[in-house]
């Protein structure tokens, strides 16, 4: 995997599952990582862990649907340990689930909120220094969400379908100034997540049997991928970790058929 000793790496989402398994990854692979989520006190917790382990991590709460605070986020990183060089924009919801008739609004456009809004605020905040610098990652979580349609879902299919435009837009305006986008598709990974869309009963993703849903491990070796020269192939689309060809380039058990 990607050597990333003395890189700086923003994770947003960074309390528990996906975001989580990504700090201590990429901590382990040498980065000062920095570990961003609207509740401080697990991110506090696992950055000590990683600073007791002999790694650089740094808590630092924020709400991605606040502008101001995620461009304070990037400030305070760069004062901590200089340049930014790979933002993975983690943080996503998708409570709550169901069908657009019944929909709580202001639940809706809290999804949108923090699943759209958070991955532009983020791409707004850290991209100015990137180009500074003529270099830099971004990796935005995505999921096939993006290009299906999925019963309960409307909020969340919209939002990873703007995620993917926003990968694909930053990558068509930045790629030929020296800058990395592109996206992560996961699959199911056995998180939270995945225990509220089994309890919501709604779509066939509800009734997957929990055995099926990968380790968040996997995902962050994904990820430690995606950081490096190796996965140029991608740039500018999403890396479907569900795909017999991404699973084989990691070096993962291929998924049932």
């Amino acid at each position: 995997m990607t050597d990333m000793t003395g890189k700086t790496v923003i994770i947003t989402g960074a309390s528990r599952g996906i975001g989580a398994a990504a700090a201590k990854a990429f901590a382990l692979a040498g980065a000062n990582v920095v570990l961003a989520a609207r509740s401080s006190a697990p991110i506090e917790v696992l950055a000590a862990e990683i600073r007791a382990a002999g790694g650089q991590a740094l808590a630092l709460p924020c709400d991605v649907a606040d502008w101001v605070q995620v461009a304070d986020l990037v400030a305070q990183t760069e004062e901590a340990f200089g340049a930014v060089d790979l933002l993975i924009n983690n943080a996503g919801l998708i409570d709550p689930i169901a069908h657009l008739a019944d929909s709580d609004v202001a639940g809706w456009n809290a999804v949108i909120d923090v699943n759209v809004k958070g991955v532009y605020h983020g791409l707004r905040a850290a991209l100015p220094g990137m180009l500074a610098r003529g270099t830099g990652t971004v990796i935005n979580i995505s999921s096939g969400a993006a290009t299906s349609a999925l019963e309960g879902w409307s909020h969340y299919c919209a939002s990873k379908a703007a995620v993917l435009s926003l990968t694909r837009c930053a990558h068509v305006e930045y790629a030929d100034r020296g800058l990395r986008i592109l996206g992560l598709s996961p699959g199911t990974v056995a998180t939270d997540m995945q225990v509220r869309i089994r309890r919501s009963g709604i779509n066939p993703v509800s009734q997957l049997d929990p055995s099926v849903h990968i380790p968040a491990e996997w995902v962050a070796r994904a990820l430690l991928f995606l950081a490096g020269p190796e996965a140029d192939a991608w740039l500018g689309q999403d890396f479907a970790l569900r795909t017999d060809e991404a699973r084989q380039v990691l070096g993962l058990p291929l998924a049932p058929h």
